[in-house]
């Protein structure tokens, strides 16, 4: 499959170092007590996130990864 369209053009001008950082520095803040993102998948695997900030916390903390995710298929994509 080649994707040479506009749909994930957008993510050629930045840097794939920059969303790494951002999706790591997202997934461990805040560091103490624990990282949020750990809290909210144990919440999630538990059956107790059920509050809406609960899941757009855990949502915001996983945008950078999906993100940093596209990148790497975008990468991939055009190096096929």
């Amino acid at each position: 499959m080649h994707c040479d369209n506009a749909a994930m053009s957008w993510l050629d001008p930045i840097p794939l170092w920059l969303i790494a950082l951002v999706a790591v520095w997202m997934a461990l803040a805040p560091i103490y007590p624990e990282p949020h993102l750990v809290e909210k998948v144990r919440m999630l695997a538990q059956g107790s996130l059920t509050r809406p900030l609960d899941i757009f916390d855990l949502l915001w903390h996983l945008a950078p990864a999906a993100v940093l995710a596209l990148k790497l298929v975008r990468l991939w994509q055009l190096r096929s």
